[in-house]
């Protein structure tokens, strides 16, 4: 059977460390004479990772080698997802949906909320969005409490910045919230000590 992509992480054993890299991407200079600033935000931001596993037995490394190698280095795509932050802080019920084709910028337009509702979300609650292209889920990072209003409406302000604009009524996922990553390089390492214990870790940058 043919290899589709974007592939899912295996699940046992779990990831034993997870180091999340919020990369932005801006310009500063600085007068030589003053030493103001000026800087400039550009939209490139994203998210960089790196994983490391349990030591391990064979039985259990295989999935994940088989896994790491099934992506062929850069060229395939994985789903991640964390049961570090799988569940939101917030109240987070109803059935979230993006409200409005054509978003963009730094803030996400919600409907489907439980109406009236204080803490919806909280500031640190992850949230993912299908971006509509090429089955690439979005992780965004909500950046402050937000309650529902009467109509079950929420705007969020999120990191990062929308990089697609979602299609209208995409379901908007706080439950288990994943993000499409590739790996960050054509090479991984696996090692084998004398007693046999693997050890596998590896670094991913969100696919763009």
């Amino acid at each position: 059977m043919a290899i589709t992509y974007p592939l899912y992480m295996p699940t046992v054993p779990g990831v034993s460390r997870i180091v999340l890299k919020p990369r932005n991407v801006v310009g500063m200079s600085s007068s030589p004479f003053t030493r103001q600033q000026q800087t400039y935000l550009f939209p490139g931001e994203y998210w960089e990772l790196e994983l490391t596993l349990p030591p391990m037995k064979r039985a259990a490394a295989e999935a994940w080698i088989t896994f790491l190698l099934s992506l062929r280095g850069q060229s395939g795509t994985f789903h991640f997802q964390a049961t570090a932050f799988s569940t939101p802080r917030g109240v987070a019920t109803g059935t979230p949906l993006v409200n409005g084709a054509g978003q963009t910028g730094v803030s996400l337009i919600t409907d489907g909320w439980t109406p009236s509702t204080t803490g919806i979300l909280k500031a640190g609650d992850f949230l993912s969005v299908y971006s509509g292209s090429s089955s690439i889920n979005r992780l965004y990072k909500n950046l402050t409490d937000v309650n529902s209003d009467s109509g079950g409406n929420a705007t969020f302000n999120i990191w990062p910045r929308l990089r697609e604009s979602p299609p209208d009524n995409t379901p908007v996922v706080v439950n288990g919230p994943n993000g499409t990553f590739r790996l960050a390089g054509n090479q991984q390492q696996i090692d084998i000590d004398q007693a046999q214990i693997y050890g596998i870790g590896f670094s991913a940058v969100e696919a763009i």
